[in-house]
């Protein structure tokens, strides 16, 4: 009888190359030609994917449950907290009251460059999943109030919070990487902006603007809940309560990150207990929940609504995203499988053996990681760890050249994020886009933001090196 050992194998570079690039068509002809469900598609091309990498059977179901069980643990309670928050502002006509002012203030054509400019902001401590769960109410009633492709006023945001979470510290994978080689992580915040946001303006503001106009995408309806209206929990909130409810989680996690670096900085401890409390409070679902509670008590109870229409106004927001939740987390099991069965380490190691100048490389290696197995933070982090010899045992950079390397890596790890990446699939779904329109806005906006990115960080390397 064929044991578990004799029922795995050791595939060659090429071979565990071809095995994702079939992987990846089989998945999408599945979704697209086949019209699959794409979480039943990403389950079967994962099962697939393992047994032809080698993945011994009795680390079958424990390798799918991993990639699966992960991708939730992180995006299941942000997207789940930030649904609640969101239908709450919907159905109370918050997110309403919200557009009206910012439409006021900064006219109809400025809007979605207003809402860009808020996520670039709430980007800096949070997350992109949940920064993007957060914004989205606000994004659909400026859709709905000012017409035109909801990538117009979408694209624009969801950009912004993806590169601020992968050029600026502290989100973890720059902090990482700034770890790894050796770099000033100040630096490495000064200059992650300066890449961030010229990069946002091309990719997020000029590319948005194409994309908006080109696929006209109607205003998803996600958020408004799976039965009734609700009509009866609208109560027209004044502005600053919408505003409290939007900048309190920004303001606990940013109290989180802050502490963090100070930390780094030794200004404080993190064995103080005072720390340790601040810091739980911070973290990115806790902050959640507890501005949802907040939303329930300002939007709900002191709005004379009764508690069990505030609790069936906040269950409805579950039902909708549930399919978001599952089909990210089936993303999130195809990465983990890529990643499980050594392709990504693999071709980084061939690609570290070329040659190639150490600032190059480390772009190159990141952005081949990244579109092999999904993940931009194993992406980022296994370049940086290649690289990070040569880096280390050159004293020749200087602390700014040090930086831009970290950046140039930073811009390889998000090039081209497809369907092997979870946060695609957050996209696809809370758009409300199908797979082949998501893959010819999204998948090239972030390849754009990998090689604009790319150049800023390069040109700040040069000149940093001719001084």
């Amino acid at each position: 009888m064929m044991t578990d050992l004799q029922m795995s194998w050791v595939l060659s570079t090429p071979a565990l190359l071809g095995v994702a690039v079939a992987a990846i068509g089989l998945l999408l002809v599945l979704i697209m030609k086949l019209k699959v469900h794409a979480f039943l598609a990403l389950i079967i091309v994962s099962l697939l994917t393992a047994v032809a990498t080698g993945i011994p059977t009795a680390s079958l179901m424990p390798t799918l449950l991993a990639g699966f069980g992960g991708t939730l643990a992180s995006v299941a309670l942000l997207v789940g907290l930030g649904a609640m928050l969101g239908r709450m502002l919907e159905t109370s006509g918050g997110a309403q009251v919200l557009t009206d002012a910012l439409i006021r203030r900064f006219g109809e054509r400025r809007a979605p460059a207003a809402l860009a400019v808020a996520s670039l902001m709430m980007g800096f401590p949070i997350f992109f999943d949940a920064g993007l769960v957060v914004m989205l109410p606000i994004i659909f009633a400026v859709a709905r109030r000012l017409g035109g492709s909801f990538l117009l006023y979408a694209f624009p945001s969801a950009v912004a919070f993806s590169v601020m979470h992968i050029f600026v510290p502290p989100h973890p994978g720059p902090v990482a990487a700034t770890g790894l080689l050796g770099a000033d992580v100040g630096l490495v915040l000064i200059f992650g902006l300066l890449v961030a946001l010229p990069t946002w303006y091309f990719v997020g503001h000029l590319f948005g603007r194409y994309v908006g106009r080109k696929y006209d995408i109607p205003v998803p309806l996600i958020l408004r809940g799976s039965t009734g209206n609700y009509t009866e929990f609208a109560s027209a909130p004044k502005v600053g309560t919408i505003l409290t409810l939007l900048l309190l989680p920004l303001g606990l996690i940013f109290l989180n990150t802050g502490l963090n670096m100070a930390a780094t900085a030794e200004i404080v401890s993190l064995d103080d207990t005072w720390v340790q409390i601040l810091r739980a409070l911070g973290e990115t679902p806790v902050a959640l929940l507890i501005t949802v509670v907040v939303g329930m008590i300002l939007l709900g109870w002191r709005k004379g609504k009764s508690a069990s229409l505030t609790e069936s106004v906040v269950d409805s927001a579950l039902g909708p995203v549930s399919a978001v939740i599952l089909i990210t987390g089936a993303g999130g099991m195809f990465g983990g499988v890529l990643r499980a069965s050594g392709i990504g380490n693999a071709i980084a190691e061939s690609l570290d053996a070329v040659g190639l100048p150490v600032v190059v490389a480390g772009f190159v290696i990141a952005a081949v990681v990244r579109v092999a197995q999904g993940s931009a933070t194993v992406a980022l982090t296994t370049a940086a760890a290649l690289i990070s010899p040569v880096v280390l045992d050159n004293p020749e950079f200087n602390p700014v050249q040090l930086a831009a390397i970290v950046l140039c890596v930073a811009a390889g790890s998000v090039f081209a994020g497809h369907v092997n990446d979870s946060g695609f699939w957050l996209v696809s779904r809370f758009f409300e886009m199908d797979t082949k329109t998501t893959l010819k806005t999204w998948t090239v906006g972030q390849m754009l933001v990998g090689i604009v990115g790319f150049v800023f960080a390069l040109t700040i390397y040069l000149v940093a090196g001719a001084f």
